[in-house]
């Protein structure tokens, strides 16, 4: 995942209150007319009051040509299914893309996909009929989640005329939940103290995750996988509410 600046907006995903992913499916199931997106929203979602250790998850990661899904693409997607208690590795999949935009040398740089590896690799619509039925019925977990619903909002609707928008937990927003809800004092600025850092890799290590290579996709979906079940063994429960916790 490129890393950019949790203060971004969500500024291509439809927009929609998380109160009621359940109804909101039941709305769009009826309302989409692409098949791959009826039959995505008609599995249905799980209800809000679900406690989290019956909740369906999946980890998703995206690598990216860029930081904005405007005029960037996805490279490669990883996704790692799991539950609170045991993470499904022999299911973990991984989709290197050509995307519709250029790599650009830093992204090159970040995530070490090069043009020759994407030069025969398939566009996103040729995997969409594998990658969504993955999806369907489960809650996302990300970290950072305006890359992911940004480039996934973007990507879907070029393809298929039509968004998507699907329930994430974001593990960045739950460290900075911790972490980010009083700003610095003046005191704390004068003596030059900085925030806590809620990247990744940062965050993984306070709750003594071991450090894996970054910037790849597969991995680092399993990286947020690994750091949500930490965040829900330290700071909340199996009978949290989903509620409390996707967005």
């Amino acid at each position: 995942m490129l890393y950019l600046g949790p203060e971004r907006a969500d500024h291509n995903q439809p927009q929609h209150s998380s109160a009621d992913w359940q109804q909101y499916y039941q709305q769009q199931a009826a309302i989409v007319k692409h098949p791959l997106l009826q039959q995505f929203y008609a599995t249905g979602m799980v209800a809000a009051s679900t406690p989290i250790s019956q909740v369906p998850l999946v980890a998703i990661d995206f690598e990216t040509t860029g930081l904005n899904a405007d005029n960037n693409g996805i490279v490669s997607i990883g996704l790692v299914p799991f539950n609170l208690q045991r993470i499904f590795s022999s299911q973990a999949r991984q989709w290197l893309l050509k995307p519709r935009f250029a790599l650009s040398d830093d992204s090159v740089t970040v995530h070490r996909i090069t043009h020759s590896e994407i030069s025969s690799a398939p566009d996103l619509s040729a995997v969409l009929p594998e990658l969504l039925p993955l999806l369907a019925g489960k809650v996302a977990v990300v970290h950072y989640r305006q890359i992911e619903r940004d480039f996934l909002s973007a990507s879907v609707k070029v393809r298929l005329g039509e968004s998507i928008l699907l329930p994430v937990i974001d593990t960045m927003e739950l460290e900075a939940r911790l972490h980010r809800a009083k700003p610095l004092s003046w005191w704390d600025k004068l003596r030059k103290r900085r925030q806590v850092s809620i990247r990744l890799d940062a965050s993984r290590s306070r709750y003594q995750l071991p450090p894996y290579r970054p910037h790849h996709a597969v991995t680092d979906a399993l990286a947020s996988a690994e750091l949500l079940q930490a965040q829900i063994s330290h700071r909340f429960s199996p009978d949290t509410p989903v509620s409390e916790l996707w967005c």
